[in-house]
């Protein structure tokens, strides 16, 4: 990395529902994070971080899970410390799961979804999924190393439809327009 140019370090990103109403089945979102190498930034992730899970060096954490979205303020929360990432990383893809628990469900199904990145005290995204309510998943962030070693954030919300199980194996297929 060069002096002028530092890059974003670490972020966090958090994501925020209300919980299902009495007598419906809970709602779970999950926010899943996949690393992509030089050689194929577009291709296979190297490994996905998602709940019950961490990157084998620690570099990206779950630090909270919710199954329901019965906490206070943020339900989940992952941080990204992009600048321990082995450089052999170029492309780091962050998405969010509607899990399909009991019925099929969309974000429009979701009550209040929202989500927050931010690095340090600077907010660098907020979104509430309202353009992407037919969707099961979406691609929330992408963090891409410029030819000087530093990340860079490209902000924006992008749906996917379909089987939810399918998008950790082609999230990093998707590109933005």
């Amino acid at each position: 990395m060069n002096g002028v140019n530092k890059g974003i370090g670490k972020v966090e990103i958090a994501l925020r529902w209300d919980p299902s109403p009495a007598g419906q089945p809970a709602t779970d979102l999950d926010l899943v994070a996949a690393p992509y190498p030089a050689s194929d930034p577009h291709g296979d992730p190297s490994y996905v971080v998602h709940f019950d899970s961490r990157s084998p060096d620690g570099t990206i954490t779950l630090n909270r899970d919710s199954k329901d979205g019965k906490g206070f303020g943020f339900d989940e929360v992952m941080t990204l410390e992009l600048n321990r990432l082995d450089t052999r990383y170029t492309r780091v893809v962050v998405g969010v799961v509607v899990q399909q628990h009991q019925e099929p469900r969309t974000f429009a199904g979701v009550g209040h979804p929202g989500l927050r990145i931010r690095e340090g005290y600077t907010v660098l995204a907020e979104d509430d999924f309202g353009g992407v309510l037919g969707a099961t998943a979406a691609i929330i962030a992408e963090f891409t190393r410029d030819g000087t070693g530093a990340w860079e954030f490209q902000p924006g919300v992008q749906g996917f439809q379909g089987d939810p199980s399918a998008f950790t194996r082609t999230m990093g297929a998707v590109r933005r327009p």
